[in-house]
Parts: structure tokens; C-alpha cells; sequence
């Protein structure tokens, strides 16, 4: 039985180093809607075991108030991602975040190890979710078969250094080089019924290049993106806010809709457009949106 947090609002992802007890002590004073503990490219190879400690008694021992905890594993082609997933389960943590993905059998090989953990350390079967990370052409161009390779995978997220790297470019700041990539696993993730995740924006210089991708990737259709700076978390989460003329349109849907399905009509309008079913779903993510970020009034349901 998987959890039913597949789909919790994830606006903002903030990456953490596991092997940094400062970094990981505190992360929800920031308000990241899930927190990325690292145990890959923030540890040294000589530092996984350390990195691994870290890890567990963190996930142990801190009350990180609600906050989603993914742990980032290392490569399937390393000799560390197994231990990494046995330390990530036993600590607790709520996810985990496979990087490199590029075919189902990737996900299905950590999944298995997922599965085992669950039963050696006591957690619920299915409590653990999976998340996968797109870092190269094959990825992007399998992204489908890997959204759609376990029930436990929550979402993809693009990877956008190796990407650019494995497409023989690099990153501009203009967004044109990950356009195609990001498009496409966009697509994939609606088609699977999974959230999709944007790169990290790695320049903290330019805060307002970083307003601009983050209304780039928005647009998009993106469920939000990675971040590896508090001061980008509020950025994100103005520009994930519904205004009040969303949240009361949205509120209009969900009634229009709940009525007109008790009376068997599925098409019909409201102020003015033209509304179905497939509409619903929208709508809910709108009033969630619109409670995440505080704005929220009851007397809008009215």
C-alpha cells in the first residue's frame, strides 16, 4: 500500500549536504515545502560513511516539522546507493531520490532495495516514495517509461548541469538550452500522472534572473523547482501563489463541478468558460496552492 503523499505540494526542494550537521539541523526555519539531504556530489568519496552517520541520526533525532525528507542516494553504477538506501530507510526518511535515472529498470533495481529495507527495519510497506532524477539525453528521452516504472515514484526532476554536459553545451542563464529537455519531461510526468521538478539556478548573484526561470519554469507546467538557497525559497513560493481571482474561480469549479456530476452533465460553464472534469484536479492544486502560501480565506469557499 504506497503512501498518500504522492501528491503533496512540492513548490520548493532545497538541497542540503548530510555530511554538514549545520546545515541539517535547522532547514525548516526556511519553509522549503521538502528538504534534499545529499549523499551524493556534496560528499567527498572518502566521506560516504561519515555522510551516512550524519544521515541517520538526523532523520532520527530532529522534528523537522512536517517537511518532506528525500534523501539523494548515490549513482546505481557506484558501490554506495544500497547502504545509502538501508541508511535512508532506517532513518525514516520519506523519499528517495535516485540520480542518473535513464530506463524503468533503473527504478525498479533501487525499488527492490527500498522494499527490502522497508521489511528489515520495521517501516510500513509502500511508506517510502521514490523520486528520480533526469541528468542526461537518454533520460530525458525515457523519461515516460520511468515515470510509469514504479508506484512509489512520486515525480522526475531535471538535472540541468550533467544534462547540459552529456548535450555537449552548457548553462546560459537564458533557458534556451534546456528547453527541449524541460518541455519534454513536463509531458511525460502529465502523461504518467507524476510531478515534475526544474534544476537548480546555481548563479545567487542574480536573484532576478532566477525570478525570471522560476516564471519560465511555472509557465511551464513544472510542480515546482530544486533550490539550493533559503533566499530562493520565497521567490518561488510568490510565484506559485494563486491570486484571489484564481482561489475563488477555482472554488467556483469545484462546486459547479460536485452539482453538475450528481446530475450526470460534463460540460458547462463558468463566469463565461467553457468547464468538464478534467478541470477538478486544477482547481484542488489552486485551493492547495492558495493555503500553502498563508493567503488563504475560508469566507472565499462562499
Amino acid at each position: 500500500m504506497i503512501n498518500d503523499n504522492r501528491k503533496r505540494l512540492r513548490r520548493t526542494m532545497m538541497f542540503l549536504n548530510a555530511q554538514k550537521p549545520a546545515l541539517i539541523k535547522d532547514p525548516y526555519i526556511y519553509k522549503p515545502d521538502s528538504i534534499i539531504l545529499d549523499l551524493e556530489d556534496a560528499v567527498a568519496e572518502n566521506q560516504k560513511d561519515v555522510a551516512r552517520f550524519s544521515l541517520y541520526h538526523a532523520l532520527r533525532s530532529i522534528d523537522y516539522c512536517g517537511i518532506e525528507r528525500v534523501v539523494r542516494i548515490n549513482a546505481l553504477g557506484t558501490p554506495y546507493w544500497r547502504e545509502d538506501i538501508r541508511c535512508a530507510v532506517a532513518g525514516g526518511c520519506d523519499a528517495v531520490r535516485i540520480p542518473k535515472a535513464e530506463s524503468a529498470e533503473d527504478i525498479r533495481r533501487a525499488e527492490a532495495v527500498v522494499d527490502s529495507a522497508e521489511k528489515e527495519f520495521g517501516r510500513p510497506e509502500g511508506s517510502v516514495l521514490i523520486m528520480a532524477a533526469i541528468e542526461s539525453a537518454r533520460g530525458v528521452m525515457k523519461a515516460l517509461e520511468i515515470c510509469e516504472a514504479s508506484a512509489r515514484l512520486f515525480g522526475i526532476a531535471l538535472s540541468g548541469g550533467d544534462y547540459t554536459k552529456d548535450l555537449q553545451t552548457h548553462i546560459t542563464g537564458t533557458g534556451i538550452e534546456l528547453m527541449g529537455a524541460r518541455q519534454n519531461l513536463v509531458i511525460a510526468a502529465r502523461a504518467a500522472g507524476v510531478q515534475c521538478f526544474d534544476t537548480v539556478y546555481t548563479d545567487l548573484d542574480d536573484m532576478e534572473g532566477f525570478r525570471r526561470d522560476v516564471e519560465t519554469i511555472h509557465l511551464m507546467g513544472f510542480d515546482g523547482k530544486s533550490v539550493i538557497n533559503p533566499r530562493q525559497i520565497d521567490i518561488v513560493h510568490e510565484i506559485y501563489t494563486p491570486s484571489k481571482e484564481d482561489v475563488e474561480f477555482a472554488w467556483k469549479v469545484i462546486r459547479e463541478i460536485d452539482a453538475k456530476r450528481q446530475s450526470g452533465i460534463g460540460v458547462f460553464t463558468v463566469d463565461g468558460k467553457m468547464i468538464d472534469i478534467a478541470f477538478y484536479d486544477g482547481a484542488k492544486r489552486t485551493i492547495a496552492l492558495a493555503k500553502a502560501s498563508g493567503m488563504y480565506r475560508e469566507e472565499w469557499e462562499c
